[in-house]
């Protein structure tokens, strides 16, 4: 929920103090935020914990020079020794030509409404049985052995950022989870997997039951898992992992990787990158949206914005910094901690669905493979190679045959993105999704 008018006087007399300290510029983030946890195993309640806290930034700037200082103690004093240690820090800090607060021109001053908080804290009682309904339904699955348990959360939490440049917001919300974890067989042949979902309203959870039902089946239908000769096919990725795809793509489109020069993409910008049926938006303004926000880390308005727009890729992702190095304007998509300075980072991103049914996509596949696990983080993000551990499902005369596991598949993402087609079965799950995706053409390594 939003930080009451406090949090914004406690930034705002902050500010005040640090200009009359001999700061240029300076701008103040405080993040407040409470969360409760329940875990169980085999039925026991291992954790019934509740946090709460609160941490304040401070960054100022004198010329070029910029300092960072952070603190949890929102005391006269501790504010006063905060703005004395952030202006002698900036006083002896190189100088970056690049850094600097929003012009009021770039500030957001209007501010949408998103529906990001669920004013309904629930009891312990009721994460405990929504944790129990997911394990219960889990080890009732035929096969299921045994369970690393089950887990059912709630969190709130709350921004607020003030500058000097006139900008004042606070935002906050709501997220609560369930998930489960189990694992079937016996012996080296157990196979473990899991299921979870998460939302900003309880309200939009999925039935925990449904969830635990799902991880059992998913750790069963593990059991037997087979090895395959190396060769070439196609790939198909689960929705559980496809959103990787975008978090490849995103990073290497931020504004740093772009101006340091470090990115496979650098020269794709306004270029056709994926199939022209492709499109790949990024919406901070996504109601109940995992990640949305009303305006980006530095007070910069935000918008919905298509990355990718008919295979096209139309933009770079940029905070303030790396728009200056770049010689363009800001898109708003600053991230901001309470440590360190701004840095590019997207909100709730997802590749829209195609219009064939995952069915359908694997139905003229003769031998293909169905990745529903990846291991490891093989991608260069200079040349686009991709080399990645995997599990999943051998695919035999258009359907799936027996599970695999212990396979590499390799390609490069700059053919990858070009060779992708989506299936119609989004579901807005992680903050970062994507339907069932094809990949033709990649090399599976196997014994």
């Amino acid at each position: 929920m939003p930080p009451d008018d406090n949090a914004l006087s406690i930034l705002g007399d902050l500010i005040a103090t640090a200009k009359k300290a001999g700061a240029d510029a300076a701008d103040a983030v405080l993040v407040e935020g409470a969360s409760v946890s329940h875990a169980q195993r085999l039925g026991k309640i291992e954790k019934l914990e509740r946090a709460e806290g609160y941490d304040l930034g401070l960054r100022v700037l004198i010329g070029k020079r910029q300092a960072i200082v952070s603190s949890n103690d929102k005391s006269k004093d501790a504010l006063a020794e905060l703005v004395t240690r952030a202006i002698a820090m900036a006083k002896t800090v190189p100088e970056d030509p690049y850094c600097g607060i929003a012009d009021p021109s770039e500030i957001a001053r209007d501010f949408p409404t998103l529906d990001l908080a669920d004013p309904t804290e629930p009891s312990a009682e009721t994460l405990i049985e929504r944790a129990r309904a997911a394990e219960d339904a889990a080890r009732a699955v035929p096969g299921v052995t045994n369970s690393e348990g089950a887990e059912a959360s709630w969190g709130r939490s709350s921004v607020a950022l003030v500058a000097s440049n006139g900008f004042a917001g606070t935002y906050g919300g709501t997220n609560s989870s369930v998930s489960a974890s189990v694992l079937a067989g016996t012996g080296t042949g157990m196979e473990r997997d899991y299921d979870y979902t998460s939302a900003v309203w309880a309200e939009d959870l999925l039935d925990p039951a449904a969830i635990g039902k799902s991880a059992g089946e998913r750790a069963v239908k593990r059991l037997n898992a087979r090895k395959v000769p190396t060769q070439q096919v196609p790939v198909i990725f689960d929705p559980r992992i496809s959103g990787g795809m975008i978090r490849h793509l995103v990073g290497s489109i931020t504004g740093p990787a772009i101006a340091r020069g470090t990115s496979f993409l650098k020269d794709k910008l306004g270029k056709t990158i994926f199939p022209t049926n492709i499109s790949i938006i990024d919406d901070p303004h996504r109601q109940r949206g995992l990640r949305s926000k009303p305006f980006d880390g530095e007070g910069v308005r935000n918008q919905r914005r298509a990355l990718i727009d008919k295979g096209v890729l139309t933009t770079w992702l940029l905070d303030l910094r790396s728009a200056r190095q770049l010689g363009l304007k800001t898109t708003g998509h600053a991230s901001r901690g309470t440590s360190g300075p701004p840095s590019p980072g997207a909100t709730n991103l997802y590749l829209e669905a195609g219009s064939v049914t995952p069915q359908e996509m694997i139905s003229d596949i003769n031998t293909g493979f169905l990745v529903t696990e990846l291991m490891g983080s093989g991608v260069n993000g200079v040349t686009g190679d991709y080399s990645r551990g995997a599990a999943g499902f051998w695919i035999e005369n258009g359907e799936i045959a027996f599970p695999v596991s212990e396979l590499t598949i390799a390609g490069n993402l700059n053919d990858m993105f070009l060779h992708l087609t989506a299936a119609n079965d989004l579901i807005f799950k992680t903050g970062c999704d994507a339907p069932t995706l094809r990949i033709d053409g990649m090399t599976v390594a196997g014994a």
